[in-house]
């Protein structure tokens, strides 16, 4: 069955919103691999690599599904400013605050996921709301990795 063309604006608007979430925070989280400072340094160093690396290419995948769907892709940074619901960077954090700020992002996205693959489910955009199950599965173990950093060791 093929995409009911009743729901394909609904479908590039989640998506639109969605890519622009990822953008902003692979732009947050690649802040602050660069402006890191303190006792995790090269840990959280390389986990924030990691995650940034990982929300790159999600974000050019969700970007080319966009484009497959027909529809032209707003790539700029005030289209992504409009459009996302994660909250830009703030100027020289501790390594705690980065972590919050990155665990509220993901936990964010997670929570803005799974209505869309609802709706992508009833208009039959399989292919889209499969994307989006894997990112879910994606955005939930990196909060898991950054909660963990937040839990204080037994006798400190």
């Amino acid at each position: 069955m093929d995409i009911l063309k009743s729901g394909l604006k609904q479908v590039e608007k989640g998506l639109g919103d969605f890519l622009a979430d990822t953008y902003a925070l692979y732009l947050k989280t690649q802040n602050f691999h660069w402006n890191l400072k303190g006792p995790n340094f090269f840990s959280l160093h390389l986990l924030f690599q990691k995650q940034y690396e990982d929300l790159a290419e999600a974000a050019d995948e969700i970007a080319e599904r966009i484009q497959s769907l027909g529809f032209y892709v707003e790539g700029t940074f005030s289209a992504f400013q409009k459009r996302t619901s994660i909250p830009e960077a703030k100027k020289n954090l501790s390594e705690k605050k980065m972590i919050q700020e990155l665990l509220a992002g993901h936990e964010k996205i997670s929570g803005q996921i799974r209505p869309l693959i609802a709706h992508f489910q009833e208009v039959y955009d399989e292919a889209s709301a499969d994307l989006l199950i894997k990112r879910l599965g994606v955005h939930e173990k990196a909060a898991w990795m950054l909660r963990s950093h937040l839990i204080p060791l037994p006798g400190k």
